[in-house]
C-alpha cells in the first residue's frame, strides 16, 4: 500500500536538521512520495533545495512554489519573475500555496487578491496545476477562479475544512480536494465525516500539512507533538472509514489521483 502526501511543510523550523529522518520514516510508513509546500518565494526556494539535497534521484520529493495569502503583501514587481524562474524547475510541480485567507487577514484582502490573480495567470500560461489555500473566503475564491478555470490543467483546494455548500461548489468547478488530519479532530472536524463520501474518486487527495494538524486520533501520540508525513496513515484510516472503503481501496485511488495531478513518476 502506497500513499502520497500532497502537502508537507518540510522547511518548517521544527524539522531543523531532522528532514532526512522525517523523509525516511515516511517512506518506511508507505508514504512513498511527498510534495513540499512553498508558502513564500524564500520558502519555495528552500523546498526546492531540500528536494535536490535529500532526493537527488528525483523519486520521492517534489515541491510547489508560490506565495501564501499571509505573505501576499510581499508581492511586488520582481515577484513574478522570481516565481516564473522557480516554476521552470523540474521538481516544482504546481503553483502555490496561493489563495485567500479572510480568517486571519495577515495581508490586506486587496493585496491577497492581487497576488492570487498574478499566480493564477502564471499557472494558466505555464499549464501548471494550482495548490490553493482558502479560509472563510470560498465565495470570493470561486468568483476569481471562474475566470481562470478553463485555462488551468487542475487545481486543488488544500486542507479543505469547509462546509457542504463550499465543497459542492468546488466540485462543480471540477477542483480537487485535499483532506488532512482535521477530519481526525473530534472538536472541529466531525462535519467532514459526512462530506468525504461525496468526493468522487479522482478528485480526492490526502495530505499531512505537517508539522501542523497532528491527527488527534493518533495513538500513541508523539512526545514532541509535531505532525509528520509518516502519520498520513491515520488520515487514510479515518477518511476510508467515512467513505465505507478499506484503507487499501482509499490509498489506491487517492495515490493514483495525486500522481496524475502532480505528474509524478
Amino acid at each position: 500500500m502506497q500513499l502520497i502526501d500532497i502537502g508537507v511543510n518540510l522547511t518548517n523550523r521544527s524539522f531543523h536538521d531532522q528532514q532526512a529522518a522525517v523523509v525516511e520514516r515516511a517512506i518506511e510508513a508507505g508514504v512513498v512520495q511527498m510534495v513540499l509546500t512553498g508558502t513564500s518565494l524564500e520558502v519555495s526556494e528552500q523546498a526546492l533545495e531540500l528536494c535536490q539535497q535529500l532526493d537527488p534521484q528525483g523519486t520521492h520529493l517534489f515541491a510547489t512554489a508560490g506565495v501564501h495569502p499571509h505573505d501576499a503583501q510581499s508581492w511586488d514587481s520582481s515577484s513574478e519573475q522570481c516565481l516564473r524562474q522557480m516554476l521552470g524547475e523540474s521538481r516544482v510541480r504546481a503553483v502555490g500555496e496561493c489563495g485567500l485567507d479572510f480568517n486571519r487577514d495577515f495581508s490586506p484582502r486587496p493585496l491577497q487578491e492581487k497576488a492570487l490573480h498574478a499566480q493564477l495567470a502564471l499557472a494558466a500560461e505555464l499549464k501548471l496545476p494550482v495548490f490553493l489555500h482558502e479560509r472563510d473566503a470560498s465565495a470570493r475564491l470561486l468568483a476569481i477562479l471562474k475566470d481562470y478555470r478553463d485555462h488551468l490543467p487542475a487545481a486543488v483546494v488544500h486542507c479543505f475544512t469547509g462546509e457542504r455548500d463550499a465543497l459542492f461548489a468546488y466540485l462543480d468547478m471540477d477542483l480537487h480536494i485535499g483532506i488532512t488530519g482535521w477530519i481526525c479532530d473530534e472538536r472541529r472536524g466531525t462535519h467532514l465525516h459526512a462530506l468525504v463520501g461525496s468526493i468522487a474518486q479522482g478528485r480526492l487527495m490526502l495530505e499531512s500539512d505537517a508539522p501542523y494538524l497532528l491527527p488527534r486520533s493518533l495513538r500513541p501520540k508523539p512526545k514532541h507533538g509535531r505532525n509528520e508525513p509518516a502519520f498520513l496513515t491515520e488520515v487514510l484510516r479515518e477518511v476510508a472509514r467515512h467513505r465505507n472503503e478499506t484503507p487499501e481501496q482509499c490509498a489506491q485511488h487517492t495515490t493514483a489521483t495525486a500522481r496524475a495531478f502532480f505528474q509524478l513518476p
